[in-house]
């Protein structure tokens, strides 16, 4: 049985840091291509970030793009998320997707085939 499984989310101030894991099972994550995709309330889900299995190809959203680092440990089977700066605007349940694309990078949620719960990212003061 495939899981992936976010953990890291929480409450944090405005310019606060939070850094967000991807733990997955089932399944070589240096098979797949990752991303990183979130959803506020009354919005849909959107793109944030991924990489590709070798992590040789990045892609950011605008809206994150200098703030998110996205980066993977195909060992320990884990994508991170370090999100700083946050701004309330991030707040959003956040998922990790995996693509059995392995050097696809897309913004496309259809080329991900597994999807975690998702974690609560809130920006607040």
């Amino acid at each position: 049985q495939v899981q992936l499984i976010e953990s890291g989310g929480g409450l944090v101030q405005p310019r606060g840091s939070l850094r967000l894991s991807c733990a997955a099972s089932g399944l070589t994550l240096g098979s797949y291509s990752m991303a990183w995709f979130r959803q506020a309330p009354g919005k849909e889900r959107e793109f944030v970030c991924a990489i590709t299995s070798s992590g040789g190809r990045i892609s950011y959203t605008d809206s994150v793009r200098g703030r998110f680092t996205i980066s993977r440990d195909n060992a320990k089977n884990t994508v991170y998320l370090q999100m700083n700066s946050l701004k309330t605007e991030d707040t959003a349940v956040y998922y990790c997707a995996a693509n059995p694309n392995t050097y696809q990078a897309t913004n496309l949620p259809t080329y991900y085939l597994y999807w975690g719960q998702g974690t609560q990212v809130t920006v607040s003061s």
